[in-house]
């Protein structure tokens, strides 16, 4: 099993502070793997209605983590921390 954490943004086309994140995520990303997946909230209404007036959400393994803007020390940190975790919940051999 991966310790690579999964990454969710949400965004929407035209958002500025979500190209903001996404810029955030690659630099990131470079340093902590992390399988990631960006969803547009404007293909469905129930994402619509959740984030519309949050983006960009990020959620970390499930996690809402950072919504509007991505402090890239604290992402960072989430994630080292959130591989960390997933190590000791699945150790080397099990």
């Amino acid at each position: 099993m991966s310790d690579a954490p999964t990454v969710v943004l949400y965004s929407r086309p035209g958002c500025h502070l979500c190209d903001e994140a996404r810029a955030v995520i690659r630099r990131v990303a470079a340093v902590h793997p992390f399988a990631l997946t960006e969803r547009n909230i404007d293909e469905s209404d129930q994402l619509l209605r959740t984030y519309l007036e949050r983006i960009p959400v990020i959620c970390i393994d499930g996690v809402e983590s950072f919504e509007l803007f991505v402090d890239e020390p604290r992402f960072s940190a989430a994630l080292a921390a959130r591989r960390a975790e997933r190590s000791q919940e699945h150790p080397p051999g099990d």
